[in-house]
């Protein structure tokens, strides 16, 4: 069955890259190269970016558009294939054309996502084989949350991120507000009034409504647009319409949970008219879980 889904994707697809969702994110610890140890639980929406590829006999890798500000040299996309090229040894190139939905700096991990989109399609449109730990193995180069894509399920995540357990978050729908501000990861991060300290709990101990967001004061203190957005989604809450709201990753997108599409559609369509935002519903699985795994 696997091999007769495969079949159905080529050159021809157009092939997504889902969002996703930090439903908790704590700061436990630093290493001592720098970086932050992290428990989280991702979980994926049925909204994101897409992407088409096609075939190249010269072997380059050449990116029909550019997002603003962003070069060839920095495009995660360009970048996933360059890294999936020298580890298979595969020689052939591909134009790829990205359809942007998801914004820059808003910690829904569109450049994640599409980078693990890449490395997904490649891996079978050159026939490279190889396997999901290999493929977690080069996203991870690329960045942190690279890794959760590629395993395709709802996951706890430690770590960096990398170390992922499967979870399964209650059946909800999201409305997710996009603040027109670009938030740098790397600026939160490095913030010396971020909390660092946040006791660590065991996988099996997590469950659904369970903690908060540790960055979310930090980039709130530093970016008043997401403070405003997160504030009015409170509203929400306060109000018994939607169950809980917070900042997903490092930011500027917040969300609040509802229990089904009509309510959320409704909170939606109460949004002050200088709010922007979108509705989804939560998935357990990558769209490409299934198919490129033998995985449900």
């Amino acid at each position: 069955m696997a091999d007769q889904l495969k079949s159905d994707w080529g050159w021809h697809s157009t092939w997504p890259a889902p969002a996703k969702i930090n439903l908790f994110l704590h700061v436990v610890g630093r290493r001592p190269d720098g970086y932050h140890l992290l428990q989280t639980v991702f979980r994926f929406l049925d909204h994101g970016d897409s992407l088409r590829f096609a075939p190249r006999a010269d072997g380059q890798i050449v990116p029909t558009s550019l997002l603003p500000g962003v070069t060839a040299a920095q495009d995660l996309t360009v970048r996933a294939a360059l890294a999936l090229q020298a580890a298979s040894g595969i020689e052939q190139g591909v134009s790829i054309t990205l359809d942007k939905r998801l914004p820059l700096g808003g910690g829904l991990g569109g450049g994640s996502s599409d980078a693990a989109t890449t490395l997904l399609a490649l891996n079978h449109l050159w026939g490279c084989r190889l396997s999901r730990a290999d493929l977690q193995a080069i996203g991870l180069k690329l960045g942190a949350d690279v890794p959760v894509f590629i395993h395709g399920h709802s996951a706890f995540g430690e770590g960096v991120g990398e170390q992922l357990t499967d979870v399964l978050p209650a059946p909800a729908w999201y409305l997710v507000l996009t603040p027109a501000v670009a938030v740098s990861t790397a600026e939160i991060f490095s913030a010396p009034e971020l909390r660092r300290d946040t006791p660590a709990i065991r996988p099996d101990a997590w469950h659904s409504g369970f903690g908060g967001n540790d960055l979310e004061a930090v980039t709130c203190g530093r970016y008043p647009e997401v403070a405003r957005h997160l504030e009015w989604l409170r509203t929400l809450v306060a109000a018994g319409l939607a169950a809980r709201s917070a900042m997903s990753g490092s930011g500027a997108c917040c969300f609040a949970e509802f229990g089904d599409e009509t309510a959320a559609r409704a909170g939606l369509a109460g949004l002050p008219p200088d709010m922007r935002g979108f509705v989804a519903c939560g998935l357990d699985q990558h769209p490409l879980r299934a198919t490129f795994f033998g995985l449900t």
